[in-house]
């Protein structure tokens, strides 16, 4: 099992995106005489995770995409994107964060929800995001003049490092960010009232 784990380390390793449990399954089984389960293969991984977890490594196994990928960790996100004098993310528009963020949501959905939502055209950011591949043509609706239909790819979940859609904050919790963020406001607004009328 030693040498299954070293040789599923070097794939992960070299891969250029994130490695799936069936992938790494298929070619194992195909590879050896010894036929091995998913559950296998999860275990085997699960103990190059915790090897990595150490301070020793600069880097961890990390869960994104749907799959098993190398990635620095946070302490040395700074050091890497300085030596490569480049953002390890290259940041969106705030208008492509916008319209991505109701495509991610609301998918799959038309440009025009998103303009509708937006109040503005959103030709030139739906091409560009289709561009970067974060999102794809999801077919067409079965509205007047059939539209075509957006959602989010593979790339939307490895830009954000998120393993699956699920991992997305809840609207619920942003509802409840922005009541705690209006109650804070209210409490100060109270006390700044008080002063004043202590004052006078």
């Amino acid at each position: 099992m030693e040498e299954v784990q070293k040789n599923i380390e070097a794939i992960i390793f070299a891969a250029e995106s994130p490695i799936k449990v069936d992938e790494l399954l298929v070619y194992l089984n195909k590879q050896t005489e010894t036929l091995f389960t998913p559950e296998e293969i999860e275990g085997v991984i699960f103990v190059i995770k915790e090897k990595y977890n150490n301070d020793l490594f600069p880097f961890e196994l990390g869960e994104v995409g749907g799959g098993y990928q190398f990635l620095t960790k946070a302490d040395y996100h700074h050091a890497v994107s300085a030596f490569l004098n480049r953002n390890t993310v290259k940041r969106l528009t705030t208008a492509a964060l916008e319209s991505l963020a109701i495509i991610a949501y609301k998918q799959p959905v038309t440009k025009h929800v998103i303009e509708t939502i937006r109040g503005v055209n959103a030709d030139y950011t739906v091409q560009k995001l289709v561009e970067k591949e974060l999102i794809e043509i999801a077919g067409r609706s079965e509205e007047p003049g059939k539209p075509l239909l957006y959602k989010t790819t593979q790339q939307f979940l490895d830009y954000f490092g998120i393993n699956s859609l699920d991992d997305l904050p809840k609207l619920k919790e942003f509802e409840e960010l922005q009541n705690q963020i209006g109650e804070k406001e209210n409490i100060e607004n109270n006390h700044q009232s008080v002063d004043v009328a202590q004052q006078n």
